[in-house]
């Protein structure tokens, strides 16, 4: 899948230098709900454990052929929410550098797009932390909307003290 500027491609080992020198920023992980990576090593067990399978892409700059963001979908029973068996939350960082650019509304429409017509999935969820606003303009551009649903994603970092806000994307 990709766009004019980022290809969505999976993760490889050889992505944990360029996966560190991103997810180890401080304001990156947490506004996602993930502490800052403390080593390369550590970035290459998150993509050979959670960066695996089919439903994770990394987001790789094109100009540059460097990954610098992720995004994926949990199926049901994997999701941090309450979703329909033929549903699917969908998640994305991007790096700092590349905020305020429009790349994860281009990567957030791939994967709707993936999502509707490739895996005939019914309805999209996704949530961002109230204190993470941005997020949550991406997903208004691409045509979420609010449920009135609040809740504590207490699995994710400070996720006892930071409530999701939950949006929904129907076909």
């Amino acid at each position: 899948m990709e766009t004019d500027r980022i290809i969505l491609r999976p993760w490889h080992d050889s992505d944990a230098e360029a996966l560190f020198k991103h997810a180890s920023d401080s304001d990156v992980g947490p506004r996602a709900g993930w502490p800052p990576h403390q080593s390369i090593e550590e970035s290459l067990k998150i993509i050979r454990t959670i960066f695996h399978g089919d439903t994770i892409w990394a987001i790789e700059w094109k100009e540059t052929g460097e990954p610098i963001g992720s995004i994926g979908y949990f199926k049901y029973g994997e999701s941090n929410i309450e979703i329909g068996e033929n549903d699917a939350e969908i998640g994305y960082w991007i790096a700092k550098p590349f905020w305020n650019m429009g790349i994860c509304t281009e990567a957030l429409q791939l994967i709707i797009e993936h999502c509707f017509n490739e895996k005939h999935i019914d309805v999209i969820w996704s949530d961002f932390f109230i204190d993470n606003p941005a997020s949550g303009r991406v997903m208004e551009k691409c045509g979420f909307k609010e449920t009135g649903k609040m809740h504590y994603c207490r699995h994710l970092y400070g996720g006892n003290d930071r409530p999701v806000k939950i949006m929904k994307l129907s076909k």
